[in-house]
């Protein structure tokens, strides 16, 4: 796998993140399109024209990565992938432990690429 920079971040600074969504509620959103209704916190999908930028968390391989997600009904792209950086590495032990799998991003993990997206 090919890995962005912390750098290369900055060139989507001006896309609409949606920092609350956790991947399973994109895959509920854009995969299992009417599983959802309007109160849900995230409005249907009513397009294959609709899509969503937001952050996971992979811990699924070593090391893990933080990846910004571009998806819509047919499909999900990588944007840029980052192998998880030393000073989150505390923070992902004391919130995701031995887990594996795709997670919404931490709190601190939210503001450190906050932080580096439009700093």
């Amino acid at each position: 796998m090919q890995y962005n920079t912390v750098e290369q971040l900055k060139a989507f600074d001006r896309l609409p993140i949606e920092w609350d969504l956790d991947p399973a509620d994109a895959v509920t959103l854009y995969l299992e399109w009417g599983n959802n209704d309007w109160s849900a916190g995230h409005p249907p999908v009513r397009s294959k024209e609709d899509y969503v930028h937001y952050f996971v968390l992979d811990n699924w391989a070593d090391p893990p990565t933080l990846r910004l997600v571009m998806r819509n009904s047919e499909a999900a792209e990588d944007l840029w992938v980052l192998p998880l950086p030393e000073e989150l590495k505390e923070d992902f032990r004391q919130e995701f432990g031995g887990l594996k799998g795709v997670f919404m991003p931490s709190e601190a993990m939210k503001r450190w690429l906050r932080e580096k997206l439009y700093g």
